[in-house]
C-alpha cells in the first residue's frame, strides 16, 4: 500500500478534546476521526488494526472451543423486560419504536438475546458444554462520552457466552475463558491483569476484570505485593483496622451549634474534632425505598458495595426533599431517632465517642455511642467503603498499594440468572429437567486496540506492537523520483509481501524529516529508508520503533533481513 493512494491525515498538533495521550495519538496518527461526542469513523490504517485485534481474538475464541454466532444489534425489549433488567439499564440504553410500535433496544449486551436463542438448541446434557460467541457492535448512552473509543456511544465488543450442566462445569468453562484472555491480551502486547471485580447489572455472584495499568485509567486497582491479591476498588475488600474511639466518653451526648458547616470537613473543623471521629450519614433510595449509611468521616461510601450486599437493583442518592422528609437537611444529617434501615460500615463497628449530624440545620451531636445509644438502631455492619492506599490485606494482612486501570475484559460467573427466567432446560443423564447454568465474557475490541497505545508510546508517537500494527513494516522512499530508489522500493515491496509481512510505502515527495516524524507517529514496528546515499553506501536502513540505532543492510538481502526481524517480534508475542 502506498501513502499516496492511503487516506491518511496526520496532525502535527493534538485535537483540543482529547484529554489521554491515546485518543491524542489515534488522531493525530490518522487511525479515526471524530463524527460527534461518542462516535469515531475508522480510517484505513485504524481500521487495519482494528481487524487484526479481531483476528487474534477469534483465533483464541476458536482455540477455546467457542463457536462464532452473530446475533441481531437490534432486539426487542420484552426479552430486557422478561430478565428485569429493562428498568436497571436506563438512560445508557438507546431504545426506539419499529412502524408497528413495538419498544426496541439497540443492545449494549446480549445475555437476553443468547440465552433465548440456545434454550430451541440446547435441550441434552450430551449437547453441553456450549459456548458461543460474536465480534459486533454495542451501543451504549455514555453521560459523557471521553477518552475517544475508551467511553464512547457506540464500540465493538467480542461477548462470549457458555451454558454448562453444573456450577462445577461453568466453572470449567470460565477456566478456560480466562485462559483465553490471557493470551489474547498478551499477544496483542498488553500486560493485561486480572482482578476480583463487581458484576454490575450483568449479574451473577463472581467476575474478574482485566486490566490494563494506566495513570489514565478510570478504575482503581488495590494489590497485594505479598500474596498476590488483586481487586478493582469497587470489590476490593480490607481487614477491618482497630476501632477508633472505642472508649466511652465522660461526657454524655450533646448537640452543639454548627453554623454554616454543611460538609465533613467544616463541621470537624468547628467542633474542633479530626475528621476520623466524625460520622458521615447518608440518605438513599434503594429500589424505592429510603434508607440511611454511616461510614467514618475520612471515609468514601462505595454504592457498588452498597447495592451488591443490599441486593439492590437501583440505588441512587436521596434529593434534599427525600433527605430532609426522612432525616434531616444535607450538611445535618445524622442516626437519631429516624425511621428508615440505617447500615453502618464496620469501620465504625464498637465507636463510642463520635461526632453525627443531629438532623437540624447548623447543628451536630457529640459524644456520641453508636453501640449503645437508644435513639439509635443500627439495621446491619457492613463493609461499605472504598478501600485505598495502606489498607490492610484481607487476605494476609500486608499493606495494599493502588494503581490505575483501564478495563479491556470481563468474565462473568451468571449461574442461573438468565436461564431460570428463559426457562433454559436440558434433559440429565436420567431423563430428568434441569436448568443451564450460565458464564458470560466480554472483550472491549475497540477499547482493546486504544488500550495498546495507551500502554506502548513515546514522546514521538506510538510504539505498536507488530501483531497488531497496521502494517508490520514501512519503507520510506526518500528519494521517490530517482529510477534506483523506486526500484529498490519497488521490489522490496514486492519481496516483502511474498514473504508475508504488511509493507506500507511512503511514496509522497515530503522533505525527509516529515517521513520520519510522519513514521514515527503511526509508529509501526520496523522502518526502512530508501534513499540515493544510502544506496551509495551500500544498502538500505533498518530500524526497529523500539531502537535508537539502525543498521545498514544489504538492498539484495533486505527483504530476507526484514523478514526476519518481523517474524521475531511476533513470535515473542504469539506464545
Amino acid at each position: 500500500m502506498r501513502w499516496t493512494r492511503t487516506m491518511i491525515a496526520t496532525l502535527r498538533d493534538d485535537p483540543q478534546d482529547a484529554e489521554i495521550v491515546s485518543h491524542k495519538l489515534l488522531v493525530r496518527a490518522g487511525l479515526v476521526k471524530k463524527l460527534s461526542g461518542g462516535l469515531y469513523t475508522f480510517l484505513p490504517l485504524g481500521l487495519r488494526s482494528l481487524k487484526k485485534v479481531e483476528r487474534i481474538v477469534r483465533e483464541e475464541m476458536d482455540r477455546a472451543g467457542a463457536q462464532e454466532i452473530l446475533m441481531p444489534a437490534l432486539q426487542p425489549a420484552e426479552l430486557w423486560q422478561k430478565s428485569g433488567r429493562f428498568g436497571q439499564m436506563g438512560k445508557s440504553m438507546f431504545t426506539l419504536k419499529d412502524r408497528a410500535e413495538h419498544i426496541m433496544a439497540l443492545g449494549p449486551t446480549h445475555e437476553e438475546v443468547v440465552t433465548d436463542v440456545v434454550t430451541n438448541f440446547l435441550t441434552s446434557y450430551k449437547q453441553l458444554p456450549c459456548t458461543v460467541y460474536q465480534v459486533q457492535t454495542k451501543f451504549r448512552d455514555e453521560i459523557r462520552p471521553r477518552f475517544g473509543l475508551m467511553r464512547s456511544k457506540e464500540f465493538i465488543m467480542k461477548d462470549a457466552y457458555s451454558f454448562d450442566t453444573s456450577m462445577d462445569a461453568a466453572d470449567a468453562s470460565y477456566q478456560a475463558m480466562y485462559d483465553a484472555y490471557t493470551r489474547i491480551f498478551a499477544r496483542c502486547g498488553l500486560a493485561a491483569h486480572p482482578v476480583e471485580a463487581d458484576t454490575g447489572t450483568i449479574g451473577g455472584n463472581h467476575s474478574h476484570e482485566f486490566m490494563v495499568l494506566a495513570p489514565s485509567g478510570e478504575d482503581g486497582i488495590l494489590h497485594c505485593q505479598k500474596c498476590g491479591y488483586s481487586a478493582n476498588q469497587e470489590r476490593a475488600e480490607r481487614q477491618c483496622p482497630p476501632v477508633r474511639n472505642g472508649e466511652k466518653s465522660a461526657e454524655p451526648r450533646e448537640k452543639r451549634s454548627t453554623p454554616g458547616a454543611h460538609t465533613i470537613d467544616e463541621a470537624a473543623a468547628s467542633l474542633g474534632l479530626p475528621s476520623d471521629q466524625m460520622v458521615k450519614s447518608l440518605v438513599y433510595v434503594a429500589d424505592g425505598k429510603p434508607l440511611m449509611v454511616l461510614v467514618r468521616g475520612n471515609d468514601e461510601l462505595c454504592e457498588c458495595k452498597l447495592r451488591r450486599l443490599l441486593g439492590a437493583t437501583s440505588l441512587e442518592m436521596a434529593d434534599d426533599e427525600t433527605s430532609a422528609k426522612f432525616a434531616g437537611p444535607i450538611g445535618s444529617i445524622g442516626p437519631m431517632g429516624v425511621q428508615i434501615p440505617v447500615y453502618a460500615d464496620i469501620g465504625l463497628q464498637g465507636a463510642r465517642d463520635v461526632a453525627t449530624g443531629a438532623n437540624e440545620d447548623g447543628f451536630h451531636m457529640v459524644h456520641v455511642d453508636l453501640t449503645a445509644d437508644p435513639d439509635i438502631k443500627i439495621a446491619g455492619w457492613m463493609d461499605l467503603v472504598n478501600v485505598v492506599a495502606g489498607d490492610r490485606c484481607p487476605r494476609c494482612g500486608a499493606e495494599l498499594s493502588i494503581e490505575r486501570g483501564i478495563e479491556v475484559g470481563h468474565v462473568f460467573k451468571l449461574g442461573t440468572k438468565y436461564t431460570e427466567k428463559f426457562n433454559s432446560v436440558f434433559l440429565d443423564e436420567n431423563g430428568k429437567s434441569q436448568v443451564m447454568v450460565m458464564g458470560c465474557y466480554g472483550i472491549g475490541v475497540t477499547r482493546t486496540m486504544q488500550a495498546v497505545i495507551e500502554q506502548s508510546h513515546d514522546d514521538n508517537g506510538i510504539i505498536w506492537p507488530a501483531t497488531v500494527a497496521p502494517f508490520e513494516v514501512t519503507i520510506l522512499s526518500l528519494d521517490p523520483k530517482d529510477a534506483a530508489v523506486s526500484g529498490v522500493v519497488d521490489r522490496l515491496e514486492r519481496e516483502l509481501q511474498e514473504l508475508g509481512v504488511d509493507v506500507f510505502v511512503d511514496d509522497r515527495e515530503e522533505r525527509p524529516g516529515v517521513k520520519f516524524k510522519d513514521a514515527d507517529l503511526i509508529g509501526c514496528p520496523v522502518r526502512v529508508v530508501v534513499g540515493a546515499k544510502g544506496l551509495a553506501k551500500g544498502g538500505v536502513e533498518v530500524k526497529l520503533r523500539t531502537s535508537k540505532d539502525s543498521d545498514l543492510v544489504p538492498a539484495d538481502s533486505a527483504a530476507e533481513t526484514i523478514a526476519a526481524k518481523v517474524a521475531e517480534l511476533k513470535a515473542a508475542l504469539n506464545q
